[in-house]
């Protein structure tokens, strides 16, 4: 059996510190279970409620830490970019780029981040069904990617929820051979705190569970050492804690 495809880390980068102890823990789960995990982390959230919501450490600071961590643990590391510019020096660092939900329908910046050689993760908007990311992968692969998974993470109906449809892992399953299913995203709840997400992170492994059973071959776990004291996405983040029992079900 093909062991899936399994990235976690923080929302945003806060620390080092925080990183260290994530990407410490990644390692020890790696041993024991035979996965190879991909540590994620966001050098930016562009995509925030409110103008004072945290953003993370920026660029030049975000991509030396994820250097230091990939080179510290050897462990491969992932990253979000929302601009075409970014997709170069990104791609210098970090193994996997990440395009939002909210762009992936941004042309120059798929073409941007496939000209790299990197794989690509291009997560599905909230808009869109799961037939309709046949273009945004098209773009990137007739771009030169030479790999392209999907995300699933939700389809938004408003009013502070977010409700996922799993028929778009099948899917995306016809359109790429990896389907990643984001578990912690898709539990969030847009605005529900009133200036950030809310979020109901004791549905994520049953989120998990249900990606599975629609053909999911890869996880997705935003985790923190104390999610309750994150800057970003708290609510909807797994306890670093609870990483390994979750992973230990899929298996």
């Amino acid at each position: 059996m093909t062991t899936p495809k399994i990235i976690a880390g923080p929302c945003a980068i806060e620390s080092f510190e925080v990183l260290d102890e994530v990407a410490r823990t990644l390692v020890e789960i790696n041993r024991e279970l035979g996965t190879n995990i991909i540590f994620k982390a966001s050098f930016d959230k562009a995509n925030r409620t409110s103008l004072s919501s945290y953003r993370g450490v920026g660029m030049e600071r975000g991509l030396r830490m994820l250097a230091d961590i990939g080179s510290k643990y050897g462990l491969r590391t992932l990253t979000d970019i929302h601009e075409a510019w970014q997709a170069a020096p990104t791609a210098e660092v970090v193994d996997v780029i990440q395009i939002p939900a909210f762009l992936c329908r941004q042309t120059d910046l798929i073409v941007s981040a496939a000209h790299t050689g990197k794989v690509l993760n291009i997560k599905k908007a909230q808009f869109l069904s799961g037939e309709d990311m046949r273009h945004p992968y098209a773009k990137a692969v007739e771009s030169g990617a030479r790999e392209v998974w999907l995300t699933e993470r939700g389809n938004m109906y408003g009013y502070n929820n977010l409700v996922v449809d799993f028929r778009n892992v099948a899917a995306m399953r016809a359109i790429s051979p990896t389907v990643v299913m984001d578990c912690t995203h898709s539990v969030q709840r847009p605005g529900g705190e009133g200036t950030s997400s809310g979020g109901n992170r004791e549905y994520i492994p049953a989120m998990a569970l249900a990606a599975k059973a629609f053909g999911a071959n890869g996880y997705f776990f935003e985790v923190h050492p104390t999610p309750d004291d994150a800057l970003c996405d708290g609510a909807n983040m797994l306890a670093l804690s609870d990483l390994k029992d979750t992973i230990k079900m899929l298996l």
